[in-house]
């Protein structure tokens, strides 16, 4: 949640077409994990926390800004096949 968060701030910064894709992925993750209310928090929480971390640095997209794109990018392709493999999927 945390790293869609983060890829929803910086791909809207640079102005990306997908921007808005990150944030759907979210809510359907949201859809599907979030069947309490303490677990939608916290996944609402670690995605809100991704989001003001890089608002809180990030006011222009800058070539760091697209570094750290990259680097999430990697982080959640390799954290979705770790999950996939280890629950099925």
């Amino acid at each position: 949640s945390e790293i869609l968060g983060s890829l929803a701030f910086l791909r809207t910064l640079c102005k990306e077409p997908d921007a808005v894709e990150w944030r759907r992925r979210m809510e359907a993750i949201l859809e599907t994990e979030g069947s309490t209310p303490g677990r939608r928090e916290r996944l609402a929480g670690a995605y809100n926390k991704g989001y003001r971390g890089f608002a809180l640095t990030y006011r222009t997209c800058t070539p760091n800004a697209h570094a750290a794109v990259a680097r999430y990018v990697r982080e959640g392709e390799s954290l979705s096949r770790t999950l996939a493999g280890r629950f099925g999927g």
